[in-house]
């Protein structure tokens, strides 16, 4: 096995749960939804393009070309599919899944850099050197705004989602949102962005852990609320191996470039 961190590992347990989870249903893609004209033959590949890189991330032989696939995956799934669904109708149900996919590219991004052979610094030395690792904190760190913004524009959804045994939920919620936006901002400006990244990691797998799994524990058959809980999973597995790509640096470093 070739371990890079402690998320490298996550992310990738957590694409094989998604990809394990997508095949055996058939119909049920966390992270790749919505599936354009509802495709079971796209599903089932989205499903085993996460299963298949999810274990080839933790091989050393196949870790570079896992993260290259998955990584010019989800690009491609950004470009061609996200991107222009925001152009031909701008509104929140679109643009959600378009900042889920920018965030979990940003993660197989780095872990692509991170295991990098020699034949993709050699070709694609842009995509995998320090300015590719630049690109992806800042698609973390617009997702993270957006992540944010969400939590005011639907606020009445997002105090539902407050455990009940937390006092003032309103409050919960405009603090969590607005903890997201300035840990964007801090990732896109360099300033306090390892500390920003890891704080909205940590964020990420609470909301996971505190709001997700009791409600799946409890024996929710709702695919909406699997797919969520798989979802958040991810985007804290992603956040986390971005916060990662910071480990060279001080804690509280200030890029001053």
């Amino acid at each position: 096995m070739r371990i890079a961190s402690v998320s490298h590992v996550v992310f990738a347990a957590i694409m094989i749960a998604i990809g394990i989870a997508g095949l055996s249903k058939g119909d049920f893609t966390p992270v790749w939804d919505p599936i354009p004209q509802d495709s079971h033959a796209l599903a089932y590949l989205c499903s085993f393009i996460s299963l298949a890189t999810g274990i080839g991330l933790l091989w050393q032989r196949t870790a570079a070309a896992a993260a290259r696939v998955l990584f010019a995956s989800l690009l491609l799934w950004l470009l061609l599919l996200r991107v222009p669904n925001i152009i031909l109708s701008p509104t929140f149900g679109v643009f959600w899944p378009a900042f889920k996919t920018a965030e979990m590219l940003a993660g197989s991004w780095i872990l692509y850099a991170w295991f990098a052979a020699d034949w993709d610094k050699q070709r694609l030395g842009f995509v995998t050197g320090k300015e590719g690792l630049r690109i992806a904190r800042v698609l973390c760190g617009v997702a993270l705004i957006f992540f944010g913004f969400a939590h005011f524009f639907d606020l009445k959804d997002t105090v539902s989602l407050v455990p009940g045994w937390l006092p003032w939920h309103v409050a919960w919620a405009y603090f969590t949102g607005g903890a997201f936006i300035a840990a964007g901002v801090a990732v896109l400006i360099g300033v306090y962005a390892r500390l920003a990244a890891a704080l909205s990691a940590l964020q990420m797998g609470m909301f996971t852990l505190l709001v997700w799994v009791p409600i799946v524990a409890a024996g929710s058959k709702d695919a909406f609320q699997w797919n969520e809980t798989f979802v958040s999973a991810a985007l804290t597995a992603g956040a986390w191996v971005v916060a990662d790509s910071y480990r060279s640096m001080p804690r509280f470093a200030v890029d001053k470039r």
